[in-house]
């Protein structure tokens, strides 16, 4: 009888064993997605290299666009401007939008805020913070958050809506309570 458990038990093990080979021992880099790179990669056609294809007719616009630090943010046809924080995450937002304007959906979120999902991933530089109306936030990484409220949390800082200082204000903005797409592009 203890034969007949001894085989199968060794069986586990080698399997279980095998699955250790040391070429595996290099642990491979989790995946991130990098700012200018859709999600789903590999579409046939595609060269891989953006930076190229997007506007060959001036490529020295990317470049002023990259050095401008006002994004312009427009809900149902309203445009209006936010100053854009210093850090990585917003370098990397930067260069995403060269390619392009982003359109985001926001929902609204605890009677404070609007919040919806890039799409993508930025670098995150989270710090304890508490917002005022106006303030846009990178939370988690992958979510824009546009308050019209206060909160305290740990966020990235995106950027300050120009000239707003009241929940009214950035209500006003936004078109009220409801869910918006939002369009985010870099202003000229």
């Amino acid at each position: 009888m203890k034969r007949v458990l001894l085989f199968p038990f060794l069986f586990f093990a080698c399997i279980a064993l095998s699955a250790c080979n040391p070429s595996d021992d290099t642990p491979s880099a989790p995946e991130t997605n990098i700012p200018g790179q859709s999600e789903n990669t590999g579409d046939a056609g595609e060269s891989g290299n953006n930076e190229e294809n997007e506007n060959p007719e001036n490529p020295d616009n990317d470049d002023a666009l990259m050095e401008n630090n006002t994004l312009t943010l427009t809900v149902n046809d309203r445009s209006f401007t936010a100053t854009l924080a210093d850090n990585s995450a917003t370098e990397a937002l930067k260069e995403r939008l060269v390619q392009g304007a982003l359109e985001v959906r926001l929902d609204d979120y605890g009677n404070m805020e609007k919040v919806g999902s890039l799409g993508f991933s930025l670098p995150r530089t989270d710090r304890q913070t508490t917002t005022v109306p106006g303030d846009i936030m990178l939370y988690q990484g992958s979510s824009i958050v546009i308050f019209y409220g206060s909160n305290s949390w740990a966020y990235t800082p995106l950027a300050k809506v120009d000239g707003v200082s009241t929940r009214e204000e950035m209500l006003d903005l936004l078109g009220g309570m409801g869910s918006i797409t939002l369009t985010l592009s870099l202003a000229e």
